[in-house]
């Protein structure tokens, strides 16, 4: 488990830009079954490819004026049971962080994976995830 004072600048990344924590199994569960409309859980990471990649990406994609009602967080290797429990919403999907989800009704309706995220550019990223909102998600604010 990684100390907090270590990652809380990785963590700002994302909060910064209106973005829920997550940091228990109960908040997971809240999340999802309480978000009306569209939920993006992004798995946080200390690695590379979601410091250079994936949260710039997502920074990019939220300007977007379509986008998901709701965008939260868990943080792997820190928030382990949040972590752990909405890896378990990703039916069909190994452990992957970083990872970005999308997510209606307590069903994931789209997933990027790791694999999708490490050798991308944040702009590539950004146009996937902004495919992915127009699909899905209506034109409404960040909460």
């Amino acid at each position: 488990m990684y100390p907090e004072f270590f990652i809380a600048p990785m963590r700002e990344e994302l909060t910064r830009l209106g973005v829920r924590e997550l940091r228990t199994a109960a908040d997971v569960d809240e999340a999802v079954a309480k978000t009306p409309g569209t939920l993006m859980v992004v798995v946080n990471s200390v690695c590379g490819c979601a410091a250079g990649k994936a949260r710039p990406g997502i920074a990019l994609a939220l300007q977007h004026d379509a986008r998901p009602d709701v965008v939260a967080t868990v943080f792997a290797g820190a928030d382990i049971e949040a972590t752990e429990r909405a890896r378990g919403y990703f039916t069909g999907y190994p452990p992957s962080s970083p990872s970005i989800a999308l997510m209606r009704d307590g069903k994931l309706i789209y997933m990027m994976e790791r694999h999708q995220i490490e050798n991308q550019e944040a702009g590539s990223i950004a146009r996937e995830l902004t495919t992915a909102f127009d699909r899905h998600c209506a034109a409404s604010p960040v909460a």
